[in-house]
């Protein structure tokens, strides 16, 4: 068996790696170089093998993750501290933008995303669904009245989020109703969140704005939310908070470990929904 496996050998190398007697079989040049650049491949094989399971049995090494800007600021940024704390040989690379990315063209491990979840080719850990709201800050409404009816949005000053996809459009209705588009012409288009609620926080308008978002300031007063007992939206769809990553039998260890971590961080309903 041995013998027609180191012949085989020779034949597909075109090269005599022994020379044979009664007595004895002796590696030729050629078989001594071959069996030197083997011992390396094999050395290198259970050093990738080891390096592997090494991988699997801690976190460690990149993972590269994408985030909406904002998001990113406020639910992710802040609890990167306690992932490396808890994973210390794991690298972090964080990278922010709203605008929608390929993860294998942009070579991205775990993309934080807002949206309607529709491609098939990615799993998805769903967080939550985000629940907008129309608000506006005390001097807002001291100086120009409060809003009582979504019919009334043109004759106020509106402050608008302006993406890739243009504007975002502002859906009211009361529950259970249909959805109804209110147009609206912006004092105000941005395509920086930060800057509207900057904008919001010091009486330029009204936003609308999703509750990670908005949630704090309204807790602490400094905006006010409007038309209770309406729902509002930017999207017919629900509107999902999920961690998304190509569909693969087996997602990476690092993948898995900050997925996890920021579902407990997250907890079942969402800190900001509480």
């Amino acid at each position: 068996m041995i013998s027609r496996t180191i012949q085989q050998l020779e034949d597909a190398l075109g090269q005599q790696l022994f020379y044979r007697n009664t007595r004895a079989i002796t590696p030729t040049e050629s078989g001594k170089l071959f069996f030197e650049y083997a011992k390396r491949i094999t050395e290198q094989f259970d050093e990738a093998q080891k390096a592997l399971q090494d991988k699997t049995v801690e976190p460690s090494g990149l993972v590269r993750i994408n985030a909406p800007v904002f998001f990113g600021q406020r639910h992710i940024a802040p609890w990167l501290a306690g992932l490396s704390e808890r994973y210390p040989r794991l690298l972090i690379e964080l990278i922010q933008t709203d605008e929608f990315i390929d993860p294998l063209r942009d070579s991205t491990d775990l993309i934080f995303r807002i949206g309607t979840l529709t491609d098939s080719s990615f799993h998805a850990r769903i967080f939550g669904t985000q629940k907008y709201h129309l608000a506006a800050s005390p001097q807002y409404i001291s100086k120009h009245g409060a809003l009582d009816h979504p019919k009334a949005l043109n004759e106020h000053k509106c402050l608008v989020y302006k993406g890739f996809e243009g504007p975002n459009r502002w859906l009211i209705r009361k529950p259970n109703e249909e959805w109804v588009h209110y147009p609206i012409v912006p004092l105000l288009a941005s395509n920086n969140a930060e800057s509207l609620m900057t904008a919001a926080l010091n009486g330029m308008g009204i936003v609308l704005f999703p509750d990670w978002l908005i949630g704090e300031a309204l807790k602490q007063g400094k905006l006010i939310k409007l038309l209770p007992q309406y729902e509002a939206s930017i999207k017919s769809q629900p509107q999902h908070i999920a961690a998304i990553y190509p569909n693969v039998r087996h997602p990476p260890l690092n993948i898995r470990v900050v997925i996890d971590y920021f579902a407990e961080v997250y907890g079942e309903t969402p800190y900001w929904q509480d």
